[in-house]
């Protein structure tokens, strides 16, 4: 049996100044660390046999974090990425409502009917999604695999996970930093064991 633990990275400066990342990088906050450090507290009697992460310096420092002391290998794939957000990128929630109303709503709203500036649609997201899942588990048969990346990529992998449509793709639950979702994978049979547990903040105090 093949176990994913799939993870969205910490809390970063962009995030708490609502600004859209993409492919864009922003530094982890404090707590954006504490709370990756908490996650390996959480994960530490797990035995990793492969870490991947996207190629954003947010998603390989959150992994270095959760491993802490752990010496094993961080395998940035470029298809793990964030949705690219093209023109988007490092603007406000409320300067791209200004300047994008309609599109902005679309992303939120109505997700299929998305159209990125100089960007990535939803559907084309997906498509590498289901690329880079097949080729990890292609590597592996079994053991247990950390992949660390971002929201709207999580979301879109569940997505495809659940055989749901790009007009669920923000169903609940949401996708809080460095949440835990695990998949169990055995022979093409995927079982959502956890999805989205944030259990491990319980133990963080307020800064």
């Amino acid at each position: 049996m093949l176990n994913l633990y799939l993870v969205r990275h910490g809390q970063t400066e962009w995030n708490v100044q609502k600004r859209m990342q993409g492919w864009a990088n922003s530094n982890l906050t404090e707590l954006g660390k504490r709370n990756a450090i908490a996650l390996g507290e959480k994960l530490k009697a797990v035995t990793f046999d492969a870490i991947y992460t996207s190629t954003s310096e947010r998603t390989i420092e959150t992994a270095e974090l959760i491993m802490g002391n752990q010496n094993l290998h961080i395998e940035p794939d470029r298809n793990l990425r964030e949705i690219f957000l093209g023109e988007w990128e490092g603007k406000t929630h409320e300067e791209l409502k200004a300047l994008y109303p309609e599109q902005y709503n679309n992303f939120w709203e109505q997700p299929a009917d998305y159209k990125p500036f100089n960007g990535e649609t939803f559907e084309e997201l997906n498509n590498r999604v289901i690329l880079v899942l097949q080729n990890i588990i292609s590597n592996h048969k079994e053991g247990n695999v950390l992949i660390v990346s971002h929201s709207v990529f999580l979301k879109s992998l569940m997505m495809y996970i659940k055989g749901k449509e790009v007009k669920d793709l923000w169903a609940l639950p949401y996708v809080n930093d460095t949440s835990l979702t695990i998949l169990e994978i055995e022979d093409n049979t995927y079982k959502v064991v956890v999805e989205g547990d944030v259990t491990h903040l319980d133990s963080i105090k307020p800064i």
